[in-house]
Formats: C-alpha cells, structure tokens, sequence
C-alpha cells in the first residue's frame, strides 16, 4: 500500500493506493497516527479512490483512528470509495458514525 499526506486548513488528507488488509494495515496506522501525533491534527480524511481491495483489516483501521479522533473531540471521513470498497463499509455499519464524501472538497468543507 502506497499512502500520501496532504495537510489542508487543519485536516489531514490521506491517499491510498493498493490494497487495504491485513499485510498492510499496521503500516497504514502507524503512518497516519504518526502524522496525526506529530502535526497534532484532529480532523482526517481519508481518500479511497485508490484502494483496489479491503478487507476487515482496513474496517479496524478505520474505527481505530474514529476512536482515537473521538477522543481528542476531532473527526474523520472518508472520500470517493469504489463500490466494492464501499460496500465492505455498508456490510459493516461504518456508516452510521462515518460520513462518505464523493469528493475531498466537499469533506474539507463539512468535515
């Protein structure tokens, strides 16, 4: 999994490329929380429009960084997440606590 970083305002956008399981999710969370703690940035969000594949791995990474932002009073969402990405969400109710935005314009706006 590739990911990329890029600060907008006082969120955090991170772009993923590959595929979001459990070879890869321990890298994806520690990269992201190691950027969240060191920018102290409370509001993430995270682009999907790369992720060709997920599984319940990348459901965790999800609700862990929901959790730790939750604590901190700060937020996250998601962006442009492909239909079989999307529906992984769906099965698993992530979208009752996490937004979906279609574009990261339009989650810098509302997020």
């Amino acid at each position: 999994m590739y990911l990329e970083f890029e600060s907008k305002d006082d969120k955090l956008i991170a772009y993923m490329v590959g595929e979001l399981d459990h070879h890869s999710a321990e890298e994806v969370r520690n990269k992201i929380d190691d950027r969240l703690d060191r920018d102290s940035i409370v509001k993430l969000i995270m682009d999907f429009s790369g992720v060709t594949f997920m599984d319940s791995s990348g459901i965790g990474v999800v609700i862990g960084r929901y959790k730790k932002l939750n604590l901190k009073k700060g937020s996250i969402c998601i962006t442009k997440a492909r239909d079989s990405v999307k529906r992984v969400f769906e099965l698993s109710g992530m979208f009752k606590i996490i937004k979906l935005y279609d574009s990261i314009d339009e989650a810098v706006e509302n997020i």
